[in-house]
């Protein structure tokens, strides 16, 4: 894209090709305004950058250029290729291997979720954590909700995130991954308590309540683990 003399001579690098301001306006029916209103908005969502070129004399040009962000969301849909690796990953027939893919890649988006809950797990409480969390996956489509079951919050999600791939096992790995997912975002356990596949209304995720350390080497009379599901 080339910004024409009416617009102060500046340019605008595209892909093998550039354009006036004018060529622009009859390309997209639009007034010059407009064509400068669109690239002011890409600049403020950071789809596109501007840098200045100074050329000999006479008034400086700018070209811009797709940001990251910008070549991601111009890039192709990549949910046809999640869904084919995904069920080549839950078709591997080495457990182990299998395991290890699946919590490296659960660790991965949880790590991801957990840069925009803050830098310091620590910070807030376990609730205000989760309710941030909550927000950032509803950001990306995914319905949810934080109520409460007693004193802790749980974390509501009111229709599957990945509904073409929870068909792709028997064994509900997807729902795995999301459990240590979400517990890797808020640096705490969850435990999945219900489950839509089971025939509940939502899937919940509820913490995991860590006994005191003085209670680790011990057993309950009947043998159980010494961590509480809530």
């Amino acid at each position: 894209m080339r910004r024409g003399e009416a617009w102060g001579g500046g340019e605008a690098s595209g892909v093998g090709e550039a354009w006036a301001i004018g060529e622009l306006t009859k390309l997209l029916g639009v007034t010059a305004t407009a064509v400068r209103q669109r690239i002011e908005r890409l600049l403020e969502m950071g789809l596109i950058d501007r840098e200045k070129v100074v050329a000999g004399r006479g008034r400086p040009t700018f070209r811009y250029r797709l940001t990251v962000t910008g070549h991601r969301d111009a890039g192709a849909n990549p949910a046809d290729l999640a869904d084919a690796m995904w069920r080549e990953i839950v078709a591997l027939e080495d457990e182990n291997t299998r395991k290890k893919l699946l919590s490296a890649v659960a660790a991965r988006l949880g790590k991801q979720f957990a840069l925009q809950l803050g830098s310091d797990q620590a910070e807030g409480s376990f609730q205000e954590r989760m309710r941030k969390l909550s927000e950032a996956m509803s950001a990306r489509q995914m319905v949810t909700e934080v109520t409460t079951a007693g004193d802790l919050p749980v974390l509501d999600i009111g229709m599957c995130p990945f509904p073409t791939l929870t068909d792709a096992s028997d064994d509900r790995e997807m729902c795995r991954l999301e459990e240590q997912m979400i517990s890797e975002a808020l640096g705490q356990p969850v435990h999945l308590s219900s489950c839509r596949l089971d025939g509940d209304d939502c899937c919940q995720f509820s913490a995991v309540t860590l006994v005191s350390d003085a209670a680790v080497s011990t057993e309950t009379e009947t043998g159980t683990p010494v961590a509480n599901e809530t």
